[in-house]
């Protein structure tokens, strides 16, 4: 199994898997959705009565109930370090919490106004701070106020989806176009270039060739002209694979795919010693 970088930014990417088979291609998809750990607010505290800012008194209360709140908050991308933080339950702290295994967040913002993710204030190490700073929470009319503390810990997808790193995340067979170099130049085949709705097919020397195999989307729509003579022909190539995804940010990109490699490697591994026994 092989991967060729097509495109690696930040947030998205795009490459081919070459080499490999449609269940490894699902199981690389399926990891990167569910089985990448990141960190991400799981406990929320709100401040109960008056808030004092200003020599003026706030009344602690939103629109929303606290729950929706919560749940907003726990959807805001938490920037993630693989290397710094491990899961509660497999810190030294036992669960209880420590820098190893948390963060900590301070929200305290006053009306009239919208409260934005940006508001969210790391306790300690200010790298930590959310990237995405204009996600909206909740809107605070004059007089409303809201104080805030949140705890952000490590989980994956697999047990609540504010814990999925990538998202988007889409394969589709490489294409394999073959041209009859026999009848390149026949108008059954030159028809091909016309009715392909992604210009994949150029005419070089009268000879129809093919200029661009990965725009193809295996529409067949040159097959299925009724001037085709079979001099093309188009089919999936079930062991190359053409994928996207993209990421909340929590980590990069190129993140999200190195682990996800690196976690189906060691479940293969895990897998293959366990069938080694019972043979």
């Amino acid at each position: 199994m092989e991967i060729e970088i097509i495109e690696m930014a930040e947030r998205k990417a795009k490459f081919i898997l070459k080499n490999s088979s449609p269940a490894m291609a699902n199981a690389l998809r399926r990891t990167m959705l569910s089985d990448i750990p990141k960190m991400a607010i799981d406990k929320v505290e709100f401040h109960l009565g008056p808030i004092m800012a200003n020599d003026k008194e706030y009344e602690s209360v939103t629109p929303l109930f606290d729950e929706i709140v919560a749940h907003r908050l726990g959807l805001v991308p938490v920037p993630t370090d693989l290397d710094l933080f491990t899961p509660q339950d497999q810190c030294v702290c036992g669960g209880d919490g420590c820098p190893n295994c948390t963060i900590m967040y301070s929200l305290n913002k006053i009306g009239p106004g919208t409260v934005l993710s940006g508001n969210m204030i790391p306790l300690g190490n200010p790298d930590l701070k959310v990237k995405d700073e204009f996600i909206p929470i909740v809107e605070l009319t004059d007089g409303q106020a809201v104080l805030i503390y949140a705890t952000a810990v490590m989980g994956t997808a697999k047990k609540h989806v504010k814990w999925q790193v990538a998202n988007g995340v889409g394969y589709k067979y490489l294409p394999k176009i073959k041209v009859d170099p026999a009848r390149a130049s026949s108008e059954g085949a030159l028809n091909c270039m016309k009715v392909c709705p992604k210009n994949v097919f150029e005419i070089s020397n009268g000879n129809l060739v093919v200029a661009r195999p990965r725009d193809c989307t295996l529409c067949k729509s040159c097959m299925d002209s009724v001037e085709n003579d079979g001099s093309v022909v188009v089919e999936g190539d079930d062991r190359n694979f053409l994928f996207v995804f993209e990421t909340d940010g929590s980590l990069t990109a190129e993140q999200t795919l190195n682990k996800a490699a690196e976690i189906l490697s060691k479940n293969a591994s895990v897998l293959s010693e366990e069938i080694a026994q019972l043979i």
